[in-house]
């Protein structure tokens, strides 16, 4: 069996640790305001998509240049990242007394992954940027809710 060669431990970089501790962090973050509401999804399972996300595209980033890109689409990480929280998306979603509930979180946990994904990727703007919106998306337009509609179905979400 014809194995790639392997990475000695002197690849252990700053650029790598950042890659996965940007990730990690920034998923805790986002994340800590969904257990703060006592959503199905918090601060674990943000931390962890958005780390995993990160080391997956290292991996296939890695693995792309190691093997002078034959037979590696690093883009396929998008799809098994999409075919993952499509399952757990769909295990959180769930229709009761005529209404929707955990919408936001599913599509958080998507966004946390993309974020985790961009972090691998070392594409730092984005990282930037989505994670910024992220927050604000989430938490500060949470506030906005429950204030301008203190009394409807979508703050309890």
């Amino acid at each position: 069996m014809e194995l790639n060669p392997p990475l000695s431990l002197a690849a252990l970089d700053i650029d790598l640790f950042l890659r996965l501790a940007v990730a990690a962090g920034l998923g805790l973050l986002l994340g800590l305001d969904r257990e703060l509401r006592g959503h199905a999804a918090g601060l674990r399972t943000h931390g962890l998509i958005c780390f995993a996300s990160s080391a997956m595209t290292v991996s296939a980033l890695a693995l792309f240049y190691q093997l002078d890109g034959a037979r590696v689409d690093p883009l396929r990480v998008f799809e098994a990242a999409a075919a993952f929280l499509g399952i757990i998306g769909a295990g959180l979603v769930v229709f009761a007394k005529g209404s929707v509930k955990n919408v936001t979180t599913a599509v958080h946990l998507w966004l946390t992954a993309v974020i985790g994904i961009a972090c691998g990727a070392a594409l730092w703007p984005v990282v930037t940027i989505a994670g910024a919106g992220a927050l604000i998306l989430l938490v500060i337009l949470n506030l906005v809710e429950d204030r301008a509609f203190p009394d409807t179905e979508a703050n309890t979400e």
